[in-house]
């Protein structure tokens, strides 16, 4: 669908009243339980998007017949902005964020946002919750930009009304500490074909109950492996996953089961300037395990927005525990410090990944 936005409808601003920002306690936060005093809304119909408002942040008055419910045509970014010593805010690659939530709409028979439009409202939205993102390294703001089917029908079809809507969360570390994992056997995150390389709302509703099944054991998520055999290694959760096996870093390859994730190309394209060796393939769990019994795995780590990296020390296979080892100068140690460094605008930006928001 082209992107298609009326210019005869500008975007306004409903300003708060009063801000709750003193009433929230910025050293213990739950990851995605306080929000900021703004959110945009945004409304699709008759071919267009319209009404582009950045008002305080409230409840959705929607139909339960809204299509969103009953044919899950939903999908959602993650990023974060960062305000580093100066004062100055920045943003991580957002545009690769900006074109996967299209590239995720459009496989879910979404109608695509404009850019112009999104990068104005994100940008005065910071602008406006400004005093919401603390700095120090650890502290960001989430942005969680997201597209729902509101069309009230319940025939089985692809919406003809949307909201897009951006809600901002202050943030610190996502998962705390180290992180014990279960190789799938049985359940599966995303098969060929279908949308594991979307970030779909049901893609997550999916993984759940097996996870939820992981903790029953004492375990924190899940790594994903084909439909098929169960035999190659995905993502690990909510994440991307990397194993370091000697000195080597291996990943999957992007697939349609594979989310082509921000933080993962970072750390590829990091590696490959640190001169360290990665390999974008297959990996089989018996490979895995393989190298665990020989002592060549080294790490296991996860990559995300939300995460960042997050460290795996044990992981699980067969009722069978495999133990990692404790290493000082860890990869995921080292990534997580070029990376934040970058982020927070503590460091040479030699990507050109930093976007300052004016």
């Amino acid at each position: 669908m082209f992107m298609i936005y009326q210019k005869s409808s500008p975007l306004t601003i409903e300003n708060i009243v009063n801000s709750k920002i003193n009433n929230v306690d910025f050293k213990n936060l739950k990851f995605g339980h306080v929000f900021t005093d703004y959110m945009f809304e945004c409304d699709y119909t008759e071919g267009s998007w319209v009404n582009p408002t950045i008002k305080p942040f409230g409840n959705l008055s929607i139909s339960p017949a809204s299509k969103v419910f009953h044919y899950g045509q939903a999908v959602f970014e993650g990023m974060k902005a960062y305000k580093d010593d100066f004062g100055k805010i920045w943003l991580f690659r957002p545009e690769e964020n900006f074109k996967r939530i299209n590239k995720s709409s459009k496989r879910l028979a979404i109608p695509e946002f404009p850019k112009e439009l999104f990068f104005e409202a994100l940008e005065k939205m910071l602008v406006l919750d400004k005093d919401w993102i603390k700095p120090g390294i650890g502290n960001s703001l989430y942005i969680r930009p997201f597209v729902i089917a509101t069309q009230a029908e319940v025939s089985a079809s692809p919406s003809s009304e949307y909201k897009f809507l951006i809600l901002f969360s202050p943030a610190q570390a996502y998962y705390a500490g180290d992180v014990k994992v279960v190789i799938a056997e049985h359940y599966s995150r995303s098969a060929d074909g279908g949308v594991g390389a979307a970030k779909a709302a049901g893609n997550y509703a999916a993984q759940f109950y097996p996870t939820n099944l992981a903790k029953e054991k004492g375990f924190h998520q899940i790594i994903w492996t084909d439909s098929k055999e169960h035999k190659f290694l995905e993502e690990a959760g909510t994440m991307n996953v990397f194993f370091r096996i000697n000195d080597t870093l291996i990943t999957a390859p992007v697939s349609d089961r594979i989310l082509d994730g921000v933080t993962r190309n970072s750390l590829i394209a990091l590696a490959k300037r640190d001169g360290i060796k990665v390999e974008e393939r297959k990996i089989t769990v018996d490979e895995l395990k393989e190298a665990s019994n020989n002592n060549t795995l080294k790490e296991i780590f996860g990559a995300g927005t939300a995460a960042v990296i997050s460290p795996v020390i044990d992981f699980s296979h067969k009722n069978k525990v495999y133990h990692l080892p404790k290493i000082k100068e860890s990869y995921a140690t080292i990534f997580k410090s070029e990376l934040l460094n970058i982020q927070h605008n503590n460091a040479e930006d030699s990507f050109g990944w930093r976007y300052p928001v004016k």
